[in-house]
This record gives structure tokens, C-alpha cells and sequence, in this order.
């Protein structure tokens, strides 16, 4: 099988080498072909870490990057979840039910105003240590849309989500599928929002009235947004949308619905830059999402 320039780079992005014999383009272990890049459909007119360490904290590793074997093709939408290694098993504690007392009012502000609402939000104490809220980057009417956990140091400081190598890395996997938070069409952009909008002190985890006050905030963006798809990247991102205490492991390689929206669980990039071998599980979650992306455009 060969290989052009832009696939070997898409594939060394998702930590997988390459190995050519002379005069012949094959891969040693065979690794799947990414999906082709997204065309642009239309124009839109009006997205686990270990138990014991904040599964957001940032990473920083000698390289990104590594040289992984094969990557297995994906399989198709299942609902029986696959078999876990142990260290995947581990429950999460499901995000609180209750929600504040405005959060009415908050579910009818437009984009502007919801903003500045979140600029200035009080409602829990991570307002008193933070450097700036995190609000969110990308289309606001793109088509898929990425929901991570809290903003980590980085993310204070320059006031937008995934940045440092975490943010690297998910540059990466989004190039790979086509997807960009930068400009360009609707169709290949991305909305980047986290469940939390302040950094919790010293990457702590989030505490769990934290995630109530902080609900509201998302659940607007999601309905302003009105993606087709939305990844879920995190435990806690996981447990505010699909209000599950089942463990990422048991939850990716099945399509799960967000009032009425495809919703895929993968790992957060920070997490991969510790677990290395779980980048091959994340690169199976995002040919899962594209399927179920371009299933859910063609219906």
C-alpha cells in the first residue's frame, strides 16, 4: 500500500511510524489508513485518566509523538462495550443531577451574552483563583464539537481550551480527520468547549458543585452550536453528558446520544501523553466518530 506525504504526516501525528523497504511503501505492522480528509458539505448558515492523578493535568513529555504498531480498524457502532484491562475499571463517579436556580435564564442567552456571563460568573469559588475564564474556540455553528474537561494552567492563562502539548495533540488527531479550529469551512471546523470554564487550583479535579454551576454554561453552548456530532474527551466530560459512572474504557467503541446528538468517549489528550498505548484506542474513537459523523450527514 503506498503512502503520500500528507498520510505519513497524519499517521506520525497519532504516534504511528511508518517503515519502508527499499522500493517497496508498506507498513511493517500494516496500520489503518486514515480516513479521507472532510470535504466541505455545506456552508452553515445560523460540538480516562487514573482515578488518582486530575485527568486534564497538562503533560510534557520528550516527544508527542511516538512509534507505535499496528493500529486495528475500527469497528462498526456496537452497543456491547469491549473487553477492558483492569486499570480501565476503575468507576467514576456520576456528575451531580441538580442544577442552579438560573439555569433557565441562562438556557436563553445568545452567544454575546453568554459569554459575558461566563466572563463574569461568581457562582463557585474557582472565580477567586483564576487567571480568566476559558469559554470556548472555534465555529460556532461547526458540525462537530469537542467537550474536554477543565482548563489546565495554560488554558488560564491565554483564556482558550487545549493549548501546551495537550492542545498539540488534539491539533494533530483533528488534522488527521480533516478538522481544524482555525478558520475555515463549517464543515471542517470544530467548537471547543470544557465542562468547566475556571481552572480548579493546581489541576485539582473538579469537586462536584464545581460541575453543577458550571453545567449550564455548556449545555447553552451546546444547544447554540447544534452539532452533529459531539467527543466527549475526559471522565468528567463524560459524566456531565451521558451522566454515567461506568469507567472510558467501558464506554468507548459505542455510539451514545446527547439529546438526540451522536456522542463518542475517548480519552483526553493529556491522558495520552502519559498512557501512550492508549493513542491507538483514541485513534479507533475518532474513525468511530467520523463513521457515525458521515452516517448521521448522509440520514
Amino acid at each position: 500500500m503506498s503512502w503520500d506525504e500528507r498520510q505519513r504526516a497524519m499517521l506520525e501525528a497519532m504516534g504511528i511510524k511508518l517503515f519502508v523497504k527499499p522500493g517497496i511503501e508498506t507498513a511493517a505492522s500494516e496500520p489503518v489508513a486514515p480516513p479521507a480528509p472532510v470535504a466541505a458539505k455545506r456552508v452553515a448558515t445560523a460540538a480516562s485518566a487514573p482515578a488518582a492523578e486530575p485527568a486534564h493535568r497538562q503533560a510534557t513529555p520528550a516527544a508527542a509523538v511516538i512509534e507505535r504498531p499496528q493500529v486495528p480498524a475500527p469497528a462498526a457502532p456496537s452497543r456491547s462495550a469491549p473487553a477492558i484491562r483492569a486499570a480501565e475499571a476503575a468507576p467514576m463517579a456520576a456528575a451531580p443531577r441538580a442544577l442552579p436556580a438560573d439555569a433557565g435564564r441562562i438556557a436563553t442567552l445568545d452567544w454575546d451574552a453568554l459569554e459575558q456571563e461566563v466572563a463574569g460568573c461568581q457562582a463557585c469559588g474557582l472565580c477567586e483563583s483564576r487567571k480568566q475564564t476559558v469559554f470556548g474556540v472555534g465555529h460556532r455553528r461547526a458540525e462537530w464539537m469537542i467537550v474536554g474537561e477543565a482548563p489546565g494552567e495554560q488554558e488560564d492563562l491565554q483564556g482558550e481550551p487545549f493549548v501546551g502539548q495537550a492542545g498539540k495533540l488534539l491539533d494533530n488527531m483533528l488534522r488527521a480527520l480533516g478538522l481544524t479550529r482555525a478558520e475555515a469551512p463549517p464543515a471542517q471546523q470544530v467548537f471547543i468547549a470544557n465542562t468547566l470554564k475556571c481552572r480548579p487550583p493546581r489541576n485539582r479535579n473538579p469537586e462536584p458543585e464545581e460541575l453543577a454551576r458550571c453545567e449550564p454554561y455548556l449545555q447553552r453552548q451546546i444547544a447554540l452550536v447544534q452539532p452533529r456530532i459531539i467527543l466527549a474527551m475526559g471522565r468528567f466530560a463524560v459524566q456531565s453528558l451521558l451522566r454515567s459512572n461506568e469507567a472510558i474504557g467501558k464506554l468507548r467503541g459505542r455510539v451514545h446520544e446527547y439529546q438526540g446528538v451522536p456522542l463518542i468517549v475517548t480519552y483526553h489528550p493529556a491522558y495520552l501523553l502519559r498512557n501512550l498505548v492508549d493513542k491507538a484506542r483514541a485513534w479507533e474513537d475518532l474513525c468511530l466518530a467520523q463513521q457515525t459523523w458521515e452516517s448521521h450527514d448522509r440520514g
